[in-house]
């Protein structure tokens, strides 16, 4: 039935493209290894959370309300260890040396005059070669002592005007929640760039590509089937992925498979477009393979995965706007995270239809150059 569909000669070369990367050890490889590692590395390693962190403290009040901070900074499970500091000079070094990020000092009249009404300072000096990590401790101990405030101020009746802090989306701001829905982004992405990027360049290496041009295939037919291996390779990936999240990452999928799976597959027509030029102009598999990870790293990270795309500057905005990792991400975390509507998926779908249209026409108008 489907070689009635597709054509006798279109499925000959389906199959013998899918042959082709299977037989290849190296092929393989790339095919079971980068998703593995990705999943392992972005999924645990991978992460702007700051754990196991080590946080000093110059302690010249012993009083209740400095030992309850310290003791709900220790319990904390972000938090691996408190140093217990004895002067300033301490402090200095304790920071100089890596051994904290972050100390904390208490007057000596902290707890009286938190006690009295007056209010207290707690100071804090952070490691600021570590920016971001200096930045979200921050955030642990302000949190902490925010909350020890709401208990000293329980006993007195509520100012007017509280606010209640809600996080939608991602309740317990987990950051695997923002991780896992771009792992589909780039797990796809490098599984069906590799195999592509290797197609033509293989047939060169290996002399076969003379051959392929005096065959009867027409050029469509050879770059389609050069291509649905790696789209359904890529679409598999995904798919183990989807499986594998529930029951490794609990990350929730709320949104619909039916929008999903046409986001993929223009993503990856996309992505395939641009892995067939690089195929084409390459001469050897390592020059391929060398121009595939020149090309994964910036669509990586113009795809707002390692930062957002509003941070960038506006000329990195522009360009980003051609990456189809960027839109599909979008609508990956926004399928998983809070169900997208088709009409916001769309609106993050037609740019892929563009951008597949043009790199697929151009690699077939470089494809058809090289046969004549």
């Amino acid at each position: 039935m489907i070689a009635a569909l597709l054509g006798p000669r279109l499925v000959a070369i389906i199959v013998k493209e899918f042959w082709a990367v299977l037989r290849d050890p190296r092929a393989r490889l790339s095919l079971i290894m980068p998703p593995l590692i990705q999943l392992l590395v972005f999924g645990y390693a991978s992460t702007m959370e700051v754990k196991h962190v080590t946080i000093g403290v110059l302690d010249r009040d012993g009083g209740y309300w400095s030992h309850e901070i310290i003791q709900r900074l220790a319990g904390s499970p972000n938090v691996q260890r408190i140093v217990r500091l004895d002067s300033d000079a301490d402090l200095a070094r304790a920071i100089d040396s890596q051994q904290v990020i972050a100390a904390l000092r208490f007057d000596a009249r902290f707890s009286a005059d938190v006690s009295a009404g007056r209010g207290g300072v707690v100071g804090a000096a952070y490691d600021g070669r570590k920016v971001n990590a200096a930045q979200i401790v921050g955030g642990y101990v302000d949190r902490i002592v925010g909350d020890v405030s709401d208990t000293i101020a329980v006993a007195q009746p509520p100012a007017p005007g509280n606010s209640s802090v809600t996080y939608w989306f991602n309740p317990n701001l987990d950051y695997l929640w923002f991780t896992i829905p771009s792992l589909v982004v780039v797990i796809s992405l490098v599984s069906a760039t590799s195999v592509v990027s290797q197609s033509v360049a293989r047939e060169k290496e290996l002399g076969t590509f003379d051959q392929l041009m005096v065959s009867p295939f027409r050029v469509w037919e050879i770059l389609v089937g050069k291509m649905v291996p790696p789209v359904t390779i890529g679409v598999a990936n995904a798919t183990l992925f989807l499986v594998i999240n529930p029951l490794v990452f609990g990350v929730p999928f709320h949104g619909a498979l039916l929008l999903f799976y046409p986001a993929l597959i223009l993503f990856l027509l996309s992505m395939t477009g641009i892995g067939m030029l690089i195929s084409v102009i390459a001469q050897t598999q390592q020059q391929a393979f060398l121009g595939m990870f020149a090309l994964t790293v910036p669509v990586t990270l113009l795809s707002g995965y390692a930062a957002p795309i509003a941070n960038m500057p506006p000329f990195l905005q522009v360009i980003a706007q051609a990456n189809p990792a960027k839109h599909f991400f979008i609508v990956s975390e926004g399928l998983f995270l809070k169900g997208m509507p088709a009409a916001d998926v769309f609106a993050n779908t037609w740019p892929m239809v563009v951008i597949a249209t043009v790199t697929i026409g151009a690699a077939s108008a470089l494809f058809r150059s090289r046969l004549e």
